[in-house]
């Protein structure tokens, strides 16, 4: 019996990130099977190479969205060529809502018999729920992260399991010593971690009020030390947009150095994003900022966005802010800096948002079992192996 074949598309740094993860595990199961995809340098990492650079794909927001969706478009018929052209058992489209239908139209369109897997879906329980009707059109199984989410799929029949939040279930302890030692940090010295996002539209908006906080931080106590962590797969845009950063604090670009400089930081300033959760689960307290397009904002916030926060150890804590946001017009580097100095010149206040986080973290767990592990078993099945 021939072994099935897999295709994975993951289009940003996070979908990439967890395709390598539950590749990993299909292989570790089924050594022999054949897995082609789209992805970075995740994927790349394990042998598998990529046809198109997804780098363009890293947007944000509906207008930002517009104004590339010629490129989208493009990318999605090149995805789709690719897929028929290997002939897969069953297709993994991992996040990216908008790039993933496209393809999957154009799969479904072209190639009925293919089995079509949606693994992390998009967040109809806090804006746009109609998309859970499309997606029920356009695929034959979704993966989901929380339990929330699958009685928005009921009415439409579309078989769904959840996996649970893959950066709960990728969770190891940061070593604090070891990245200090590395970087010549004294062990004594308040530390601060700046996340300033994994798209190239967050560097360009989010980045600059985070970098400009950690300046003042920085300034007023030079014995202060700043630790700039930017996401590999935008590591060139950061050095571009902030050339001299480097002058008063330390870069990171190293993924396998991101959970020791997040254990080794006091407090950290973060873009939203799944790495709120990862930096939760260091047991470090955080502040969040966000800034997209305005018309985006202002459709968002006008007709489809349904909660008050975007952070989602806020959204499951019944929508009450547990993590700080400063989002849009509220996203300026005073507020930032000025809430961050109250909290590192006030132990107890730092020690009481800590307890706060690990309370909000902890119901965000959905099981025992490993995301990456659970997602592997079912796309296994969905490809008869």
């Amino acid at each position: 019996m021939t072994a099935p074949r897999l295709y994975f598309v993951a289009a940003e740094s996070s979908g990439d990130l967890l395709a390598r993860e539950v590749i990993d595990r299909i292989r570790a199961k089924k050594p022999d099977i054949h897995v082609s995809g789209i992805g970075g340098a995740e994927m790349a990492s394990i042998g598998i190479d990529s046809p198109i650079d997804i780098s363009p794909l890293s947007i944000l927001g509906l207008f930002e969205g517009v104004k590339v969706y010629a490129t989208v478009v493009k990318l999605a018929d090149i995805a789709a060529d690719s897929i028929i052209a290997d002939a897969p058992d069953v297709v993994v489209l991992v996040d990216s809502w908008g790039f993933m239908l496209r393809v999957a139209q154009r799969v479904r369109q072209r190639a009925p018999q293919i089995r079509l897997v949606k693994l992390i879906g998009p967040q109809v329980w806090a804006t746009r729920p109609g998309r859970a009707k499309t997606l029920a059109s356009t695929v034959d199984h979704l993966l989901c992260m929380h339990e929330i989410e699958a009685p928005y799929y009921e009415p439409y029949g579309l078989k769904t399991t959840v996996i649970g939040n893959p950066a709960l279930s990728r969770h190891q302890w940061g070593e604090p010593e070891k990245f200090r030692s590395a970087h010549g940090i004294p062990a004594e010295a308040p530390t601060i971690l700046v996340l300033p996002g994994s798209r190239r539209s967050e560097i360009k908006r989010v980045a600059p009020a985070l970098v400009e906080a950690a300046r003042i931080l920085k300034d007023s106590d030079p014995d202060r030390e700043i630790i700039m962590a930017p996401a590999a797969s935008v590591a060139a845009e950061f050095a571009d947009a902030f050339p001299d950063v480097a002058d008063w604090a330390t870069v990171s670009t190293n993924a396998s150095e991101r959970y020791d400089a997040m254990a080794a930081a006091d407090l950290a300033l973060a873009c939203s994003g799944t790495v709120t959760s990862e930096v939760a689960m260091q047991g470090t307290p955080m502040i969040v900022a966000y800034k997209t397009g305005w018309v985006t904002w202002s459709l968002a916030r006008g007709f489809l966005y349904q909660k008050r926060h975007i952070t989602l150890l806020n959204i499951i804590s019944d929508d009450q802010e547990i993590v700080p946001e400063y989002v849009q017009t509220q996203q300026k580097p005073e507020l930032i800096a000025a809430r961050a100095l109250y909290w590192l010149t006030n132990p107890d206040v730092l020690a009481e948002q800590r307890a706060a986080q690990q309370i909000a973290l902890s119901r965000m767990r959905e099981g025992d079992r490993d995301a990456a592990e659970i997602a592997a078993d079912v796309i296994l099945k969905e490809a008869g192996a």
